[in-house]
């Protein structure tokens, strides 16, 4: 049975885990991804929306993109908000489809794109080292007020160090991957 400090801390875990994946999603590697658009907002229907609530985003090239609006009275105001957006990508359409080249990176780029992504992993991996020192001292303060056992706060302590240990491991994973795809020419 596993306590529920424990199944709380690797919920929180999990998120840290999961907002890093998002983030380096976000920036741009050497293919074409979807992702790379989420945080496009367009103006639509007199308000701001995400790109992928008025269109859907697809990759049919690793150095395309495709925007393929659900109301084709939205193309010029996608174009634009792609223009404007801090990408550097520069779209064309042809009034049913908006097409998104995208350029290959520079090797300096590259590079500055990899310290980017290796600052966004320290943060997700400094996150749930904080988690692990809130569970620590959650535990001894239990224990101090008799809820367990000393042995039985070893025993979670224990336990607590192998789920950072493991959550730790999944960020490292995910920022060799996309480091590794920054990198691919």
């Amino acid at each position: 049975m596993t306590n529920p400090i424990i199944t709380n801390a690797e919920e929180r875990m999990k998120k840290v885990l999961e907002a890093t994946r998002r983030e380096l999603a976000g920036i741009r590697g050497g293919k074409a991804t979807p992702a790379l658009l989420d945080t496009v907002r367009v103006d639509a229907y007199g308000q701001s929306m995400a790109l992928n609530q008025v269109g859907s985003v697809t990759a049919p090239e690793p150095r395309l993109l495709v925007v393929q609006p659900w109301d084709k009275s939205l193309i010029k105001a996608i174009s634009k908000a792609l223009q404007l957006s801090d990408l550097g990508l520069n779209p064309t359409d042809d009034g049913v489809v908006v097409r998104v080249p995208v350029p290959a990176l520079s090797e300096d780029r590259r590079k500055d794109l990899v310290k980017v992504i290796a600052k966004l992993a320290e943060e997700g991996r400094v996150h749930i080292r904080q988690i692990r020192h809130d569970l620590n001292k959650d535990i001894k303060h239990q224990q101090s007020e008799g809820k367990f056992s000393e042995d039985d706060g070893h025993k979670l302590t224990a336990e607590t160090q192998k789920l950072t240990d493991r959550y730790i491991g999944m960020v490292d994973e995910v920022l060799r991957k996309k480091t590794a795809e920054v990198m691919e020419v």
